[in-house]
């Protein structure tokens, strides 16, 4: 297709989002209103707004119900409905549209695409990660939950934990073992679990934050078309790098530029505290604009390289590991800014914002691996250091399975 102009997309973009589109207000940390079926229902509805008015999967493919732009194009659209309510239930809209949705588009079939990408786009389907197990959570090649082949068909048993948004999404993408008689990494493949279907029951886990973000899911033969595979059959390891790739993206955040102001949030919760001429405070915000910076350039840098096409699957994980280190850190700031406000965190106001990102913030170095995950990766993978020595390479994992219950 004719490629649009950007400044004339811009134009485009702009006047339809300042007529259909309502300007976005601050919300605080202490709303959990997103996890609610009345938020689910709105997000449905205003997705489906955008996916009827052309703005929705921007730089997918028109085959696959996208409107076949660059990445360009939807940066320019992102960067004008910044201040507008977006449809967003955060970490199921990250898994959906940052995680799920591209890896489709790179490794699924075609009936699968069309099957599935279009419904995405509309609104009309929700994703979670149906990843770790209780016995396999960082050694995620260790899961044991069972695929078995009948013709056209597969029946699948096992449980997963730590599955965030299952209790909303419509679908997950889930790895199961399908061959217990080679390599651990050998012998996975993935389906789309529909978690509507008989034989699902998803289990909300209560969180430290008040939240129940994260699910137990527990699949009692539960049966899918052969058509549900992602990937190929044996071959899911290759869908998962491909998939933890997207996922360390996703988990980055949008910074693509160094920040302008100082830590503007962090200036704000000390003026409504009353000690933004302390110096100490004053201080603290000097450091949280430093860890600003440094991730944001960090970022910028590697996303150029990644552009160039130099080992972007690896890269990512440098970029992953500064967000579980420097989350962690900037949010103690806010609790120190915060004092004694931060301590009974439903109240809605400036502290319980700063306690809840506390809380929150640990996620980041442990969801989409943790922090010594992404360290090795980067020790064996980038900077070509030994890898560690397996005593389970090359074995079979049934073997593997029984030598574990003999220790």
């Amino acid at each position: 297709m004719t490629e649009i102009d950007l400044d004339d997309y811009r134009s485009a973009a702009r006047q339809w989002i300042e007529s259909n589109l309502e300007r976005a207000q601050r919300h605080t940390a202490g709303e959990r209103g997103r996890e609610s079926e009345e938020a689910v229902a709105a997000f449905r509805e205003l997705q489906n707004r955008l996916f009827d008015a052309g703005w929705a999967g921007i730089d997918v493919p028109t085959e696959y119900g996208g409107q076949g732009l660059s990445a360009a194009h939807a940066a320019v659209f992102a960067e004008e409905a910044r201040d507008y309510v977006l449809p967003d239930l955060g970490v199921l809209t990250l898994v959906t549209f940052g995680i799920v949705l591209p890896s489709i588009l790179a490794t699924c079939t075609e009936s699968f695409k069309r099957r599935h990408i279009p419904r995405i786009l509309a609104g009309q389907e929700l994703w979670c990660q149906l990843l770790s197990e209780p016995g396999a959570g960082s050694d995620l090649a260790g899961i044991r939950t069972k695929a078995t082949r009948d013709g056209d068909h597969w029946t699948i048993t096992g449980a997963k934990i730590w599955s965030s948004g299952a209790t909303h999404a419509d679908f997950g993408v889930c790895i199961t073992r399908t061959n217990w008689d080679v390599p651990k990494h050998d012998g996975l493949t993935w389906f789309a679990m529909p978690l509507k279907a008989r034989g699902v029951e998803v289990r909300p886990i209560r969180e430290i934050n008040g939240g129940w973000e994260f699910c137990e899911v527990f699949m009692d033969d539960v049966t899918l078309d052969a058509d549900e595979v992602l990937g190929e059959v044996d071959k899911g390891w290759s869908f998962t790098h491909t998939m933890l790739v997207f996922e360390r993206g996703a988990l980055r955040g949008d910074r693509t530029e160094l920040p302008e102001l100082l830590a503007p949030d962090l200036v704000e919760l000390a003026r409504v505290r009353g000690n933004l001429g302390d110096s100490q405070v004053r201080q603290l915000i000097a450091t949280g604009h430093v860890y600003d910076v440094v991730r944001a350039a960090l970022t910028i840098r590697v996303e150029k390289i990644m552009r160039a096409g130099a080992g972007a699957g690896n890269l990512a994980s440098y970029v992953k590991l500064a967000k579980g280190i420097y989350d962690p850190l900037r949010a103690r700031i806010g609790m120190e800014i915060a004092g004694a406000s931060a301590i009974a965190f439903e109240s809605g106001d400036a502290g319980s914002a700063a306690s809840l990102n506390y809380l929150n913030c640990r996620i980041h170095s442990i969801s989409g691996g943790t922090n010594e995950m992404q360290r090795n990766g980067i020790a064996e993978r980038v900077l070509g250091l030994p890898r560690e020595l397996n005593v389970e390479k090359g074995k079979p994992f049934r073997q593997v399975q029984a030598d574990a219950r003999k220790r």
